[in-house]
């Protein structure tokens, strides 16, 4: 068996790597927003670095020489006696800012993890089998308040001071197993089985210290913790279709649909007071429920030689699957204080993205061969506060390298940006946060088959 020795050594590098990505998604904060308090964190855009580096579109992308992590009916497309592997990691910055009572508040946070781990190979003829490891979703957040010393009011002038800490941490992630199949020409159905597990933990802290006559003082405090442990199986179809193909151009059209449904997390609780515990002291939920909302993908795909132009439309039923709300807790002072409503939200999302490469089989010139990629993502947060949306916008850009000077290789290494904004629309006037997020991968894929040069099943007949 004949493999490229540095493909080897990528792929002993992403074996490695392997148990300490599964042990870093919930070991670590993946994310950094107090956008993730409520429900089930911060939304990872699914897909390997190269679509991500297109807006996220591609649910009708269709090619052997990429993996399509978002519609299983693109399984199909792999050739016979072809391997490809797929592996990612990705850097985030989160820049936070908000306005309160006329202050002007600043935070930022950077982390750094695995993305994704993925590969596609042929059953049969027609027949296609693949896997994806990817992050989901991620909470984290660590907020704090003061209730400054009011003598005057009748309540909390016998509280003193309180000081409030809400921190949260933890990931769920997504399994995917998925098989296409090309039922007759150009058409493509698939179904895949998504196994959602993870641990999200958020804690609770209110200190307070009163005022004595004496002039002395104590500190007293509460501490509660919530654990939810998520296990469950959910599932996804897919379809696609060639409307048009011939030696110059394609046109693709594709959808996907997702089930969805309520995660129905193991929830822990406890809460020490003055350093006694108390544990399971209470039953009910104010948090909003970790739900996977039913998602169905729309997209198209436009290929020539040179370019591959790609538009999705993306809806996920949020709200119809809990219709209920939690209240935030009170901020400010006096006259200036606030609190907000949140609930899930019905989400559009409009994505389009564009690849160019100049001369994809070009011998001579190896930059020639390399894929330049933009894209554009625009939509709507899935929670609303106070009835109020917010919007989301993504900027995105990136370049594929191809792994080997030879024209008809396919392995490469793939960088990507993004650059987001959230809240832009109402965080000014609602006195919330105003996020900027920026977000860098790296991926590596990995293609052994015809049309290569290179082969990893297949025993030489000559030594």
């Amino acid at each position: 068996m004949y493999v490229k020795k540095t493909l080897i050594k990528l792929v002993v590098a992403a074996a490695l790597l392997f148990p300490v990505a599964l042990s870093a998604q919930t070991s670590s904060i993946n994310a950094f927003s107090p956008y993730t308090m409520y429900g089930i964190g911060e939304l990872n855009m699914p897909g390997t670095a190269m679509t991500r580096s297109m807006g996220g579109a591609g649910v009708a992308l269709r090619s052997a020489n990429s993996l399509n992590l978002m519609n299983p009916a693109s399984l199909s497309v792999a050739p016979q006696k072809s391997f490809m592997f797929d592996f990612g990691v990705e850097g985030q910055n989160f820049y936070n800012r908000q306005t309160l009572n006329g202050e002007k508040k600043k935070t930022a946070y950077n982390t750094f993890n695995f993305r994704d781990v993925a590969f596609r190979m042929p059953l049969a003829k027609k027949i296609g089998l693949g896997f994806s490891l990817t992050p989901y979703s991620s909470v984290g957040y660590r907020i704090q308040y003061t209730h400054a010393y009011d003598p005057t009011d009748p309540v909390w002038g016998n509280m003193g001071l309180v000081q409030y800490n809400y921190s949260g941490e933890g990931d769920v992630t997504e399994v995917k197993v998925g098989l296409g199949w090309e039922i007759f020409k150009h058409f493509s159905v698939g179904i895949a089985a998504q196994y959602y597990w993870g641990d999200i933990t958020r804690q609770y802290t209110a200190a307070a210290q009163p005022y004595l006559p004496n002039g002395n003082s104590t500190v007293s405090s509460i501490i509660g913790t919530d654990n939810y442990s998520v296990s469950r199986i959910k599932g996804q179809i897919g379809v696609q279709w060639i409307a048009l193909v011939n030696e110059k151009r394609a046109l693709t059209f594709g959808a996907a649909f997702d089930f969805g449904g309520n995660l129905e997390p193991r929830r822990s609780n406890s809460v020490v007071v003055n350093n006694m515990q108390n544990a399971n002291v209470r039953t009910d939920s104010m948090d909003l429920k970790l739900v996977l909302p039913r998602q169905l993908q729309l997209g198209m795909v436009y290929q020539t030689e040179a370019w591959t132009l790609c538009g999705d439309y993306v809806y996920q039923n949020w709200g119809g699957r809990n219709s209920g709300t939690v209240m935030t807790g009170v901020s400010g002072s006096k006259g200036d204080m606030s609190s907000y409503r949140v609930a899930y939200t019905n989400t559009h999302t409009l994505k389009f993205g564009a690849e160019w490469i100049p001369s994809r089989y070009d011998a001579r010139h190896f930059m020639k061969r390399w894929a330049y990629r933009a894209g554009l993502r625009c939509g709507m947060h899935n929670q609303t506060f106070n009835g109020q949306k917010l919007m989301e916008c993504t900027v995105t850009a990136g370049i594929g390298i191809p792994a080997s000077r030879r024209f008809l290789a396919i392995s490469a290494v793939d960088l990507g940006v993004e650059l987001g904004w959230r809240g832009f629309n109402a965080a000014e006037h609602l006195g919330l946060v105003r996020q900027q997020f920026f977000k860098f991968s790296i991926g590596v894929t990995l293609f052994a088959g015809d049309g290569s040069g290179d082969y990893w099943f297949l025993r030489p007949k000559y030594d």
